[in-house]
């Protein structure tokens, strides 16, 4: 396997493992911000890492990003032949609509419980 396979391989890693560690952040900020009602006593280092949690999300959307950014340059071939392809493009667009409005919708959730 040459370089720029190992690479593209790498790429696809790193962006599906970053989006699952986005979804466990804002899983975590959720359960931190439950635990408060539960154990006042614990709310400000509660808080701290539910704080800790929202950026590292960040951080995470943004190699989400970018790392999709670069599949887009190297799954170019028609692996599957024109036909699939087609139908891989139009999932894969439905896919990314659908995400980015869990991304929004995700942010929107743990907002107001991080900066309360």
């Amino acid at each position: 396997m040459n370089l720029k396979k190992s690479l593209t391989v790498f790429n696809g890693f790193i962006h599906d493992f970053t989006a699952g560690y986005w979804l466990a952040a804002i899983i975590a900020i959720a359960m931190l911000h439950d635990m408060q009602g539960k154990y006042p006593a614990v709310t400000p280092i509660l808080n701290k890492l539910e704080r800790n949690f929202f950026w590292q999300s960040i951080v995470a959307l943004v190699v989400i990003i970018a790392t999709g950014t670069g599949r887009t340059f190297t799954y170019v071939d028609n692996y599957y032949g024109p036909d699939a392809e087609d139908v891989r493009r139009h999932m894969l667009l439905t896919k990314h609509i659908v995400l980015f409005i869990a991304f929004g919708a995700g942010y929107w959730f743990v907002y107001g419980m991080t900066f309360h």
